[in-house]
């Protein structure tokens, strides 16, 4: 019995929302269907008329369109109410006419008598007055601004995409946010597009009320002289005035659910509702309020006119923008001074707290870029930092050190700085309010603004306006905001310089960390086998050719197979990347793709071998061959990058190290792996030998 008690209450519960939607449209069918008594109708009118206010104030006060997603829907099922509420009043009106002005209840007597005072001309004409105010005005305007939102909102869709594949490749937004922003994206397309068609209820609904209107006048003429044989005046005030109240009933819901549609479609996105809005833009300039008040006062004066009214409603405004201009130009609260220390009677003498160690990463603000770091005044740049430290420790295997940010006045106001120990490693300067169009290769127009370049990829961009970033985002741009600019150049900095970011301390972190999982494998490492800086040489060798050092428990295993043959960090690198390889290769070449690289001719890789026997380095190599190898590597990279793949060198494995390092700084993008780090169950496809003979 308690058993079944409870899953009654469950599912009570749990389907009480979802049975309601059905309820509620069966419920507006049965209506056109089956006869309501009057007091019915009574009801169903009120409701009618509380449902669509409840519609307007939840319009008002809702700070972007997505969070009344519902209303294309509650458009569709309002204005179907509207209309069952029609069809069974006109079935009690054709029916009960006869018998006095309440025969379809008291609302419709109440809107047919009172608001137009038993005049049914009267009441025609309001009712024409509020169809042509619905229709040809609001409907009108708000069904068009719907139809540019949904228009604009479809073009921008791929450059919003984009902005936020770049948040989210540069470690700004995790997979979560991402997946929530494309969401909210694809939402707000639907939103607009729906609203483009839902507005098509309203204008229908009006066309459908006028009808209804006519139509129930002579069929209540017809009626009243043919079946109840009244006289034509008689069945005229009867009927027309029963028509037009219950037209009146179903024209002001439909006025004020038109109202809402504009609202929705119209507004501006912000932190603000509507009322916020609309008093802090119309009535928080003084200068506005106290010029209107100066015009009505001159106004008011004139003879003839209504003095007393302009006059009065000048005062008001002239006393309103006094007070405001009063309160704007009011100052803030001095802040308490500063105790000053009395002066020491002599110096201190210097001690070791008088040095200050250098910050392994710093970043650098000029003044103007303070809010984007400061907490007090919501600045999202430190958020952002701490989602690249961290998205940085899960993609390259370890934790950097924290960025330590201070303002610098020696700057330009609109600059930053980003340092590494100490030394400057990038720069730029960013515009808080404005946004970065970056032109990612492929832009369909051109942007007004201030031509610049990207400081951390070197892309052609603008700096535009903030109202111009939905056309940037049509056009192709890739737009970010200020603090994403130095979000994203920082992390390429963070990313390019891991290598020096590995310090001895990390390094000591890392393999603690490692060591609570798998503390036997670190105890019989370091540092019996190898010691603790040849673990850190090694790692550094990895991040310097872009290889992640994720997996440790590999790198750990192979360094204690080789290092009682050897503590070469340079051996012990070559190898971790032969274990590594699978690894390596898949970074490259992502799924089971054919590996297209480049090659060495025969001949070529004899005299390259012979460099390394004799000199063991870069400068082994004849400066002519240096030259000629540099210069064809180059082109073939080049090459590469136009065909979309990644400019990969394969190398016998006594060449990768002297080659890795003599090409790098020449050829920025290429990769050199052994032969021996390729996997057998790869297929290698040679698209391009250097040094052959043409």
């Amino acid at each position: 019995m308690n058993g079944s008690l409870a899953f009654q209450t469950l599912f009570a519960k749990s389907n009480l929302r979802q049975l309601a939607a059905p309820m509620l449209i069966v419920m507006i069918l049965s209506m056109m269907v089956l006869p309501l008594p009057p007091f019915m109708l009574d009801l169903f009118f009120t409701f009618n008329i509380a449902l669509s206010i409840m519609v307007l104030l939840v319009a008002m006060y809702t700070m972007r369109a997505l969070e009344f997603s519902a209303f294309p829907t509650v458009l569709l099922v309002t204005t179907l109410l509207r209309l069952s509420l029609n069809v069974a009043s006109t079935r009690v009106v054709l029916l009960q006419g006869h018998t006095g002005p309440d025969a379809a209840g008291k609302v419709i007597e109440a809107f047919g008598h009172f608001l137009v005072g038993g005049n049914y001309a009267v009441g025609l004409v309001v009712f024409i007055i509020l169809v042509v105010i619905n229709f040809v005005v609001i409907t009108k305007g708000a069904g068009r601004i719907a139809e540019v939102s949904a228009r604009f909102t479809l073009d921008a869709m791929p450059g919003k995409q984009m902005a936020i594949d770049a948040d989210l490749n540069a470690g700004l937004i995790g997979e979560d946010e991402a997946r929530k922003r494309r969401l909210n994206v694809a939402q707000e397309a639907d939103f607009f597009g729906s609203m483009d068609g839902a507005s098509k209820f309203v204008r229908g609904d009006a066309v459908a009320g006028i009808l209804i209107l006519f139509i129930n006048i002579v069929g209540g003429l017809v009626v009243g002289i043919l079946q109840h044989d009244m006289g034509f005046a008689q069945a005229a005030k009867n009927y027309t005035l029963l028509t037009i109240g219950d037209g009146l009933v179903a024209q002001i819901p439909a006025l004020i659910i038109s109202t809402a549609a504009g609202l929705v479609v119209s507004r501006v996105a912000t932190d603000e509702d509507i009322g916020q809005q609309f008093v802090g833009q119309i009535f928080g300039k003084p200068m506005v309020m106290l010029l209107t008040a100066a015009i009505l006062g001159v106004l008011g004066l004139i003879p003839g006119m209504p003095n007393l009214v302009f006059l009065l409603l000048a005062a008001v405004l002239a006393w309103l923008g006094w007070w405001t201009l009063k309160r704007q130009l009011q100052p803030a609260a001095p802040e308490a001074a500063p105790v000053a220390a009395a002066a020491p009677a002599e110096s201190l003498e210097a001690s070791w707290t008088d040095v200050a160690p250098v910050d392994v990463l710093g970043l650098e603000v000029g003044y103007r870029l303070i809010p984007l770091v400061d907490r007090a005044q919501d600045g999202d740049l430190l958020k952002r930092i701490r989602g690249l430290r961290k998205k940085f420790a899960q993609e390259v295997g370890f934790l950097s050190a924290p960025v330590h940010i201070r303002d610098n006045l020696e700057l330009k106001p609109n600059a930053y700085r980003i340092t590494l120990k100490g030394v400057e490693v990038g720069s730029g300067e960013t515009y808080p309010g404005m946004h970065l169009a970056i032109n990612p290769g492929r832009v369909a127009g051109t942007l007004a603004g201030t031509p610049t370049k990207d400081p951390a990829f070197g892309l052609p961009a603008i700096w535009i306006d903030s109202n111009l970033r939905e056309q940037a985002n049509v056009l192709g741009y890739t737009v970010v905001d200020a603090g994403t600019v130095v979000a994203t150049h920082l992390n390429h900095v963070i990313i390019s310089h891991a290598a020096e970011l590995l310090g001895r301390q990390e390094t000591q972190s890392l393999l603690d960390h490692i060591g609570q999982e798998s503390p036997k494998l670190i105890e019989d490492l370091v540092p019996k086998q190898v010691s603790l800086s040849v673990v850190q040489r090694v790692l550094q060798n990895l991040l310097e050719e872009n290889v992640n050092i994720r997996d440790m428990r590999t790198i750990i295993e192979t360094l204690a197979e080789h290092a009682p043959r050897s503590q070469d960090p340079l051996e012990l690198t070559t190898q971790v990347r032969i274990a590594l390889g699978r690894a390596i290769v898949q970074q490259l070449f992502p799924g089971g793709a054919e590996l297209q690289v480049m090659a060495l001719e025969p001949g070529l890789e004899r005299l390259l071998a012979q460099a390394v026997q004799s000199g063991g380095n870069a400068s082994a190599i004849e400066p002519g061959l240096a030259d000629t190898l540099l210069r064809e590597t180059a082109a073939a990279a080049q090459r590469h990058e136009e065909l979309g793949l990644p400019a990969v060198l394969l190398v016998p494995g006594q060449l990768r190290w002297l080659l890795s390092r003599f090409l790098r700084r020449a050829v920025a993008q290429l990769r050199v792996i052994a032969n021996a780090e390729v996997p057998d169950s790869r297929t290698i496809r040679v698209t391009t030998i250097i040094g052959a003979k043409s």
